[in-house]
């Protein structure tokens, strides 16, 4: 074990640098060209891996290109580790978070969340054949495109090397460096309330307000919210109107929905797609669906919990669990029943902000963990 975080602190000025390079090439989720060039970044290093015998790039039209590509190929089941490579920052951001060092910690738009953790999935396997290491499994790594918005082209990606896997190692990444043994799933409303416009000073009662509506739908919305059992229902986006005189004829809003159970899934939806108007003049239409499925802590997740944090107590590392309300494509392969041990990407802070960075001190820990979970059984 000290070899291998030997040989990754030999290595952390060139992981830095690659870091850094992909970092540069600016992502954002539906931003092809984008995407695609971050592609084309990674074939041209995963030509030079040694032990990485197929690369395949699956185009998504709108989205880019998502990535697979596998090593010391077999006929047992593979260990999976996955990640994305789209981020949620519009291009032109890193004007605001430069890519750089400081203090330790390497600042970035996306470097967190979560392309230091890419690079990590690839130094795994070139460690693996540098050092004269043999995985007792195939390894294939899967790279989306769309992960950051829910996975509308990946997830039949997903699903398909999740069938050929015996365990998936989710690099995404985690604010304490704990591994994520369950999270919650995850759906999104757009709740649209179609009503009767009017002049608000000559004849108002001609009209039918649509934002009036929707402001009494939010109040029932909100009354779904179940704290003992981690569900949670939030109103985030709500738009109106179309100037100060007229009675609105339109008005929408977007609704987050997080569960712990398909149980508390199916209880939202069904409410939700059971509203009827306090206005019977006001027409409600209803957008949407569950998104992902709950990464529930099995059995098996704990299990290869408990491996990963015996091998870091043995690097003097210790490693907590945790769980989270974000999903990821995780839940997906966790639906399926394959065992997932999630939250194994670099520690950092700040995802989705101008102060995203991760711990560059931490980077060897975090790289000798992901290869020996590779070599395990």
């Amino acid at each position: 074990m000290s070899k291998i975080l030997e040989h990754f602190e030999g290595r952390k000025e060139q992981i830095v640098r690659q870091i850094t390079q992909l970092v540069e090439i600016e992502s954002p989720s539906r931003d092809a060209s984008g995407v695609s060039a971050v592609a084309d970044w990674l074939e041209s290093r995963l030509e030079k891996v040694p032990g990485i015998t197929t690369t395949e790039r699956i185009p998504a039209e709108g989205y880019g290109e998502h990535v697979v590509f596998r090593a010391f190929e077999g006929d047992a089941k593979a260990a999976l580790m996955m990640g994305h490579i789209d981020t949620v920052h519009p291009r032109g951001t890193k004007e605001y978070n430069p890519t750089r060092t400081e203090d330790g910690r390497l600042y970035g738009c996306g470097v967190f969340d979560m392309k230091a953790s890419v690079v990590l999935m690839i130094e795994a396997v070139r460690a693996i054949t540098e050092l004269g290491l043999q995985p007792k499994r195939p390894v294939n790594i899967l790279l989306s495109c769309d992960e950051e918005i829910g996975s509308p082209t990946g997830r039949p990606i997903v699903e398909r090397e999740a069938a050929r896997a015996a365990f998936a190692l989710v690099c995404e990444p985690s604010a304490n460096g704990a591994a994520k043994t369950g999270r919650k799933g995850t759906a999104g409303y757009k709740l649209v309330a179609h009503g009767i416009p009017a002049h608000a000073g000559l004849e108002p009662e001609k009209g039918a307000s649509a934002i009036l509506e929707i402001a009494r739908q939010i109040g029932f919305l909100h009354g779904l919210n179940d704290l003992s059992t981690g569900t949670t229902v939030n109103v985030c986006v709500m738009h109106g109107g179309t100037t100060t005189n007229v009675i609105p004829s339109l008005a929408e809003c977007d609704v987050d929905v997080r569960f712990t159970s398909m149980a508390e899934a199916e209880r939202i939806d069904s409410a939700i797609r059971s509203l009827k108007s306090h206005d019977e003049r006001v027409r409600l239409e209803i957008q949407g669906a569950i998104n992902r499925p709950p990464l529930e802590r099995t059995e098996a997740v704990a299990a290869i919990f408990e491996k990963a944090r015996r091998i870091a107590s043995g690097m003097g590392y210790e490693l907590a669990e945790t769980q989270v309300g974000g999903a990821s494509d995780g839940n997906f392969v966790g639906a399926m029943g394959v065992p997932v041990l999630d939250g194994l990407g670099v520690k950092g802070d700040g995802a989705h902000t101008l102060r995203e960075h991760i711990e560059v001190d931490d980077l060897p820990f975090r790289a000798a963990l992901l290869t020996e979970l590779l070599l395990a059984d």
